[in-house]
C-alpha cells in the first residue's frame, strides 16, 4: 500500500547555530566538514520527517562551498525534500550566514543535495510517501533532483560496466 502523498512544506525545516572557534580549519574559517555534518543531520530529519521514520544517507549528489563562514557567524541551514521515489529521497539544503560583525542580509555560503533511502526495523528499506510539489520553485527542484538522479545512476551502471569489463578489476 502506497502511502499519502505529502507536499514539501510538511518537511520542511531551518536550523540555525553561532559558528565557535572547534568549528575551524586551519585558516581560521569554518570546516567544510562541519557544514556537510550539519546539513547530513538537517537533511536526515526533513527525510524522516517525510518519510515517518528513520532515514540513511546513501549519497552526498553535489556540495558546493560558496563562500567561507567564519567564526561568529549565525549560520542558518534551510532544507527541504526534492524529490521522492519507492523508498529514496533528495533533500536540498541551502547555508545562509548572518556575519556577527555586520548588518548585511544573509549571504549564501554552501548548497548541498543529499540523497536518503527510508528503512524499517531490520534496516531494509522501506516504501515513502510520494512527493506532490505545490508551487513552481517546488516543481522546479523536483525535476532538477530528477536530472542528479539520473546522472548518478548513469555514472554507478557505467562504473559497473567499466569494472565487469576489466579483468584487472576482478
Amino acid at each position: 500500500m502506497t502511502p499519502a502523498g505529502k507536499a514539501p512544506e510538511e518537511s520542511r525545516l531551518t536550523l540555525s547555530q553561532i559558528m565557535g572557534a572547534t568549528d575551524t580549519n586551519l585558516l581560521g574559517t569554518v570546516h567544510g566538514g562541519v557544514l556537510m555534518r550539519l546539513a547530513d543531520s538537517l537533511a536526515g530529519v526533513v527525510t524522516a520527517r517525510h518519510s515517518g521514520g528513520p532515514t540513511v544517507t546513501v549519497a552526498i549528489d553535489e556540495m558546493v562551498f560558496v563562500t567561507p563562514v567564519q567564526v561568529g557567524d549565525v549560520l542558518h541551514l534551510h532544507s527541504q525534500v526534492n524529490w521522492a521515489g519507492t523508498s529514496s529521497m533528495e533533500a536540498g539544503v541551502r547555508l545562509m550566514a548572518d556575519r556577527w560583525d555586520r548588518t548585511d542580509p544573509p549571504i549564501h555560503v554552501a548548497s548541498a543535495y543529499l540523497v536518503f533511502v527510508a528503512v524499517d526495523e531490520e534496516g531494509g528499506s522501506r516504501q515513502v510517501p510520494p512527493l506532490l510539489p505545490q508551487t513552481e520553485e517546488e516543481r522546479r527542484r523536483f525535476r532538477e533532483a530528477e536530472i542528479r538522479r539520473s546522472h548518478r545512476l548513469a555514472r554507478r551502471d557505467a562504473i559497473v560496466n567499466s569494472r565487469a569489463n576489466d579483468p584487472e578489476s576482478a
